[in-house]
């Protein structure tokens, strides 16, 4: 079997496992369409609908006579990614107008910057934030106004919770415009050595915030490859975004032409336009399937395992954790993008960049070019890059057909590994996965007696004092979805690095997160079933002796009797109150296992 047989195998198997989600959902969608006709409102509803908008506006939205666009932004100007999005609302409009549309501003959707949150209470609301994103934009297009949604966001729960939403609202049209990412600033080797000697306490902190002021330094998403870049990935390889659009930086005249372009290209999707195209047909098991061979030849963020699961449900396509661990072992990593290699975002995108990437991937048989985008019908059309053209407008021409720097990236006969790097781990803990694409090959196995904590802080204080000495399996438990949101746990990173870097042999075990910035320390996240539900993570004490074995796919304890213990408990009632937290109690009661996407939205369905 080839490897396109295998993929298309993969797919199938998918395909008849959604075959009652998928239909039921199709079913939703065409009711939708049908039996509620875009903007079939009564007078009263359409005079508050236009009350607001200009003049000119008014009469084209209300004689529905051309296509009328609903804005959902993700702006606010704290999120270094989304302060862009301020502007686009006026130039969507403008760009509608050009074309004889509308466009309105249906809603906002809140925004949260992870990197701000990292270690803070506020880290414990953010996995939930994506889907208060969906019920928030879906609140903004129930209006019923509109013929298709521009959806603006970047970054790492927000563009998952609008794909949910124009999963939802699966019968209109729908389109992402990116931002792009930030001008290149400190190099990621020298970021990430600073913050591991200001662990070690070689620097202070004035050294740290100054180190971090010049990685973070203007608009546009942070420059290494976590999940807001790899968000961006994603929308290309979905075929939701134009193509060549992701990393452009934000401000120059090729952003705001793509953004143009793709405001008059949502026009063109109506009804009203000459290539109606619903989401709906764009949210199919093989875009998906897409995504994740995507995410696996990048190395990208290991939260879209959780996410791509969600957004995939909303679409009824039903994804386990087989799937991804399938699809890794057939796809080769491509990409070198910190922290899985030195490069930034820039450098990627200038080597060859995403085009390259589908380029080399389509032509290995290693993802579905049979697919309806935003662009129009087949995934080849995302093998072109943008340029301007002599009338400053957007347009496309075939993209790198070879690496321009094969550090960075290289072609599917040279990749850097044979598989993608994702891996699932199976064993008496449970189901976990593993991300090992930065990992070195001899830190693959693991075998070390447990250091068991209930907190980050907890593995912070016995570092400082000292009581991190020699191998170990740093367990981190009762940080899943349902004991407190499941925060990233990205702040253990230069901990970790540090100790690894002195000869220690160490590794994570956690039911918790860790952030797409995250690489080189073996780390088996997601553990499920997590501790608060009594999984055997509650289990582990001091001491009992862990084996981590990527070669073999296992994750287990090696401790006589282990399975007969009773699971721990803890006191977790200092993360269920303060800053808003007490608020989301019945996210944590509803919310589904890390396999089923962590999000309290959907029921698992029988028999997954």
């Amino acid at each position: 079997m080839n490897q396109y047989e295998r993929l298309c195998e993969i797919t199938r198997r998918i395909e008849e496992r959604s075959l009652a989600a998928r239909t039921a959902y199709l079913e939703q969608i065409a009711h939708a369409a049908v039996s509620n006709p875009r903007r079939h409102l009564g007078c009263g509803n359409l005079a508050h609908a236009v009350a607001a908008v200009p003049d000119s506006d008014k009469l084209r939205i209300v004689e529905h006579k051309a296509g009328n666009l609903g804005i959902v932004t993700a702006y606010n100007d704290m999120l270094s990614a989304h302060q862009p999005f301020e502007h686009y609302p006026e130039l969507i409009k403008a760009a509608a107008r050009a074309v004889g549309g509308t466009a309105q501003v249906a809603g906002g959707v809140p925004a949260m910057c992870d990197g701000v949150t990292q270690g803070q209470p506020g880290m414990e609301l953010s996995l939930f934030s994506r889907d208060v994103i969906a019920l928030s934009a879906a609140v903004a297009l129930a209006h019923h106004v509109f013929d298709a949604a521009v959806f603006l966001g970047v970054c790492d729960k927000i563009v998952p919770g609008l794909v949910i939403a124009a999963a939802s609202f699966g019968h209109l049209p729908c389109i992402f415009l990116p931002a792009g990412p930030m001008v290149s600033g400190l190099p990621n080797n020298e970021k990430s050595r600073v913050r591991q000697e200001y662990a070690a306490g070689k620097l202070g902190r004035d050294e740290l915030l100054k180190a971090e002021m010049q990685s973070y330094h203007g608009v546009g998403t942070c420059t290494f490859y976590g999940t807001a870049n790899s968000n961006q990935m994603l929308m290309e390889f979905m075929g939701l975004q134009l193509p060549g659009s992701s990393f452009i930086n934000p401000g120059s005249p090729l952003r705001d032409a793509l953004t143009i372009a793709g405001a008059q290209r949502a026009l063109n999707m109506t009804a009203h336009g000459k290539h109606y195209t619903p989401a709906a047909y764009i949210l199919t098991a093989k875009a998906f399937v897409n995504g994740i061979v995507g995410l696996n030849a990048t190395g990208g963020s290991t939260n879209l395992l959780l996410h791509l699961v969600a957004m995939a449900r909303a679409a009824g396509v039903i994804l386990r954790p087989e799937d991804f661990a399938d699809l890794s072992a057939i796809t080769p990593l491509m990409a070198r993008v910190y922290p899985n290699g030195m490069a930034d975002v820039n450098h990627f995108h200038a080597a060859g960049g995403l085009q390259f990437v589908i380029r080399e991937l389509l032509a290995a048989g290693l993802l579905h070019e049979d697919v309806e985008t935003v662009a129009g019908p087949g995934l080849d059309l995302y093998t072109r890059e943008a340029f301007l053209d002599e009338g400053g407008k957007a347009a496309w021409r075939d993209g790198a057909g070879d690496s321009h720097d094969l550090e960075v990236v290289r072609p599917v006969a040279e990749a850097f590994q044979p598989t993608g790097g994702l891996v699932r781990l199976l064993g008496n803990l449970g189901d976990a996965v593993i991300k090992v694409s930065a990992v070195k090959p001899d830190k693959h196995l693991i075998e070390a007696p447990a250091k068991v904590f209930h907190d980050q802080k907890e593995v912070k204080t016995a570092f400082e004092a000292g009581e991190l000495a020699g191998d170990f399996v740093c367990v981190v438990r009762f940080q899943g979805p349902k004991a407190n949101g499941m925060p990233e746990l990205h702040g253990l990173t230069p901990i970790l690095g540090l100790l690894q870097d002195r000869g220690q042999q160490v590794a994570l075990v956690t039911d918790g997160r860790m952030s797409g910035a995250s690489g080189k320390v073996p780390a088996a996240i997601h553990v499920s079933p997590e501790a608060m539900d009594g999984g055997p993570i509650a289990k582990i004490r001091n001491g009992d002796l862990i084996r981590l074995d990527v070669g073999q796919g296992t994750l287990e304890v090696l401790a006589a009797g282990f399975s007969d213990r009773a699971p721990e408990q803890a006191d977790l009632s200092a993360s269920h109150s303060g800053l808003g937290r007490e608020l989301f109690a019945i996210f944590r009661s509803h919310v589904g296992a890390a396999a089923h996407g962590a999000s309290p939205l959907f029921p698992v369905p029988e028999g997954v």
